[in-house]
């Protein structure tokens, strides 16, 4: 099994699920967290029994969950010695069809996800600047530097993406992290028509690095301000594309 990494955000994601439609709770659960790159492409997932345990489902349940993410294309299964179930990162959309995804949303949805946005990662920065001990930010440091490196829009979307779910992680908060994995899901795709900028993408490694300095320091309204100036920024040019269409 590949390294692990992610410790907070990981635990949210094995974390059991709502009681309600579990099938379906399942598949959003796993989807979300491969789409993010939580999980990694090619990493195996627990065997079924422990994998339904830790979801607080039954294996029933639970293969019939794994049966609709193989469907999707989002697990592949292997049979015989060294078998399992095995992430499989999906490619992101063309960007025609990313572009056809943006018209779907007004400016004025786009500027109401925006505030979500920014509500969650603010109160995240703010949580995390009282919860968080140094090992925690290692998640973060490492995210950050990936955007660095990322080359193509697509994965520094997911990179851009994770710093979110793991900055909800640092702050301790297992409802957090849950609200950024489900908000990435809906806004990550359409970040790669952003984030193709080199100039931009730059930018935006610099601001998560505040945040992280922020947060390390202890200074919880810097923190929860520049999170939020990251996601109004981040959404700003998302709806000056829109316009364009």
């Amino acid at each position: 099994m590949k390294q692990q990494r992610n410790g907070g955000a990981r635990r949210v994601v094995f974390a059991p699920v709502d009681s309600r439609a579990r099938v379906d709770a399942v598949v959003r659960r796993l989807s979300d967290a491969i789409e993010l790159g939580l999980l990694a492409d090619g990493e195996q997932l627990p065997g079924e029994s422990e994998l339904a345990a830790l979801l607080g489902v039954s294996t029933v349940t639970l293969r019939e969950a794994l049966m609709a993410l193989r469907q999707q294309g989002l697990v592949i299964t292997r049979r015989g010695r060294g078998g399992g179930s095995f992430v499989s990162l999906p490619e992101l959309p063309a960007d025609e069809r990313i572009r056809a995804r943006l018209r779907g949303w007004s400016t004025e949805e786009l500027r109401d996800l925006g505030d979500h946005w920014a509500a969650l990662s603010g109160a995240a920065a703010r949580l995390a600047t009282h919860r968080t001990e140094p090992d925690d930010l290692l998640p973060l440091r490492r995210t950050a530097e990936e955007l660095t490196a990322a080359d193509g829009a697509a994965p520094r979307s997911r990179v851009y993406g994770r710093f979110h779910v793991e900055l909800a992680a640092a702050a301790q908060s297992a409802r957090l992290t849950r609200e950024q994995i489900a908000l990435q899901t809906d806004v990550g795709a359409l970040l790669c028509l952003v984030l193709g900028d080199d100039e931009y993408r730059e930018e935006a490694a610099d601001r998560h690095r505040a945040v992280i300095s922020a947060v390390q320091d202890g200074a919880d309204v810097l923190a929860g301000t520049l999170a939020e100036r990251c996601v109004r920024e981040s959404t700003a040019r998302l709806v000056t594309v829109r316009l364009t269409l």
